[in-house]
């Protein structure tokens, strides 16, 4: 038997992360979790939606596992603490179209969409996206709550910090650091290391604003 699992979200990325969960054929999606109380009772993309935080905890003794289908790596992020605070077990979603090398990791949590490619010895955090034909070359290091947008591209030995977001169609050329928090724009192309809390955007990429991180 499949274990029973839920999925916290019910909006586009869900739908996405729901689908990569069928095809995967590891688990079996019991319900799905909202905090929004207008979703409550619906059904969504084919799954009862039974409620919010309260809800999961009164199910607790029946299921126990779990993946966070939101999109905004703040909200992602902070729901995923929750979970973990109230001892229930992360799941991961990959897709069986993705392509990963020989000594990848992919830690729990974390969604890999299709066609996405993570080569040899790189490293997936916790609650991690990786989008639809992202690509990821060797010994990367991605850390928690990152979201690799669609066609982004890190090229060999790029780590990016906690909680950073590169934007759709973005280039990482080799050996760079980029801290936590960080956004790179759309189609920006990164040529030296970035700190913490940057907003960036161009070809090359440009600082555009310093975000106060807390």
């Amino acid at each position: 038997m499949k274990e029973k699992i839920f999925v916290f979200g019910a909006s586009g990325h869900a739908k996405v992360v729901i689908d990569i969960l069928e095809r995967q054929g590891l688990y079996d999606i019991a319900f799905l979790i909202d905090d929004d109380p207008a979703l409550k009772g619906t059904e969504f993309y084919g799954y009862h939606v039974i409620g919010g935080k309260q809800e999961l905890l009164e199910v607790r003794d029946q299921i126990w596992s779990g993946i966070v289908a939101i999109g905004s790596n703040r909200a992602r992020i902070a729901v995923a603490k929750w979970l973990t605070e109230n001892r229930f077990d992360l799941v991961s979603a990959i897709h069986p179209s993705a392509q990963l090398g020989r000594g990848v990791t992919v830690d729990v949590g974390t969604v890999i969409m299709a066609g996405a490619v993570i080569n040899s010895d790189s490293r997936i955090g916790q609650n991690v996206i990786v989008n639809t034909r992202a690509s990821i070359d060797h010994d990367c290091t991605v850390r928690d709550g990152v979201h690799i947008a669609p066609g982004a591209i890190l090229c060999g030995t790029v780590t990016v910090g906690a909680g950073s977001f590169v934007c759709a169609g973005a280039t990482i050329i080799p050996n760079l650091t980029i801290g936590h928090g960080v956004i790179v724009g759309a189609g920006s192309t990164v040529i030296r290391d970035l700190p913490d809390g940057l907003i960036v955007a161009g070809s090359p990429a440009k600082v555009l604003k310093q975000l106060w991180l807390t």
